[in-house]
């Protein structure tokens, strides 16, 4: 399963992520392995999402989002 199919208020935690290359920013932006993440809210549109990870609040396109995997 990846972030972008989780639903406002779920929370789940990063195993890996899907693409190599996008991995490298997402990391830097505190998106590692471990770490516990919320979905807090959708744009209007549905896109970009808003989440909740390492204590601070990451929007993120869901093409971003898709690229996390979680449990």
């Amino acid at each position: 399963m990846n972030l972008s199919e989780l639903r406002p208020g779920e929370k789940a935690t990063i195993v890996s992520f899907s693409d190599a290359d996008m991995s490298v920013k997402l990391m830097e932006m505190g998106c590692l392995p471990g770490e516990v993440v919320e979905v807090e809210r959708f744009a209007p549109l549905g896109d970009p999402i808003a989440i909740r990870v390492a204590g601070y609040q990451l929007c993120l396109r869901r093409s971003e989002a898709a690229v996390i995997l979680i449990q």
